[in-house]
């Protein structure tokens, strides 16, 4: 699965973060479903081929951990994040957005509602 280092424009993070880039229905549909943690340092970036709020809605079925959810739009930009408590049915954003990130909680007061993302593809993958 490729990987991308992910950025953020507007503050530093407190240390790198990797994620995993999620494409295909069947990649979204698991997530980090069944899987008892992830690291720090690492994560899931969901991507759709268009901006939306239903597509970009995430499920926590068979998630044994709490997660930060972050989406953001087309220009990389922001749009909403939450704590997704495990188990907690759906979760959606309040604007339409075409990335999902999901990290630690601990990660997700290094991303603020407005902040510009970029992802950069690592080399090694």
């Amino acid at each position: 699965m490729k990987k991308v280092i992910i950025k953020n424009d507007n503050r530093s993070l407190a240390a790198p973060l990797q994620a995993s880039f999620c494409e295909t229905f069947w990649c979204h549909l698991r997530g980090l479903s069944f899987r008892r943690s992830i690291p720090n340092n690492r994560g899931l970036l969901l991507v759709y081929s268009r901006e939306s709020i239903i597509e970009t809605a995430i499920h926590m079925f068979g998630v044994f951990f709490d997660l930060g959810i972050i989406w953001i739009n087309n220009s990389g930009v922001i749009v909403d994040k939450c704590l997704a408590k495990r188990f907690v049915t759906v979760k959606a954003p309040s604007e339409p957005a075409r990335y999902v990130l999901e990290v630690v909680p601990a990660r997700l007061n290094e991303f603020q509602i407005g902040d510009r993302i970029s992802f950069e593809q690592e080399l090694d993958s």
